[in-house]
């Protein structure tokens, strides 16, 4: 299993914030769907303040390329993404069209207790 933990911003609404909360309390059926078909086994999403963190575990052959190509042809998804797009803001750093950025781990408990 794999774990992958991401960010990204929201626009700094209290409105936007409120209504992206409330999506994410009643997901479109398709959306958890192509979650679980990428082999996402479990996903969580904290916010503090308009910064949003993801915490993702996936099978081991996960990709994100592949998943970024079925998402495209899922006319669902790509209007879940659209819709979301109203409420996210993409990091200083993020490249053109980048929303979630997978973030680095630098300390892990458990490799360095002795």
């Amino acid at each position: 299993m794999k774990r992958f933990c991401l960010t990204l911003n929201l626009k700094n609404d209290p409105d936007l914030i409120s209504e992206y909360e409330a999506h994410h309390k009643n997901v479109w059926p398709e959306i958890l769907e192509s979650i679980k078909d990428a082999g996402i086994q479990d996903m969580q999403i904290y916010r503090f303040g308009t910064r949003l963190f993801m915490v993702m575990d996936a099978d081991d052959d996960f990709s994100f390329d592949k998943k970024n190509e079925n998402d495209k042809a899922n006319p669902k998804v790509v209007q879940w993404e659209q819709l979301m797009w109203n409420y996210q803001e993409p990091l200083k750093e993020a490249l053109h069209g980048e929303k979630w950025m997978v973030m680095n781990k630098i300390f892990d408990l458990k490799g360095s207790v002795k």
